[in-house]
């Protein structure tokens, strides 16, 4: 240390760069945990799937949704015929005993 600056102000200057080393300090470890938790996030974290293979995906689902629809349809078409069907056969069956 200086013997020609007072104690006081010695002192001050060593605190200070304390402080400032403990700022530093902390900044780089703050900036490695950031990091590593970038990398554990990649590796965890799900896959990017490629702007072709969404499209696909997209594609893929929207037609099976609309197979489906048709087939719901198609089925409900069938339910509400064998209803009619069979009503139709009742009546004329309760006309036929008058």
């Amino acid at each position: 240390m200086d013997d020609e600056k007072p104690i006081t102000e010695q002192a001050m200057d060593t605190i200070t760069s304390a402080v400032d080393a403990t700022k530093d300090a902390a900044v780089n470890a703050v900036k490695q945990v950031r990091k590593a938790a970038k990398k554990v996030a990649k590796k965890v974290g799900p896959k990017k799937t490629s702007k072709k293979k969404a499209k696909k995906k997209a594609k893929k689902a929207k037609t099976s949704s609309k197979k489906a629809a048709k087939k719901t349809v198609k089925k409900a078409g069938k339910k509400s015929a064998k209803k009619a069907a069979k009503k139709a056969v009742k009546k004329k069956a309760k006309k036929a005993k008058r």
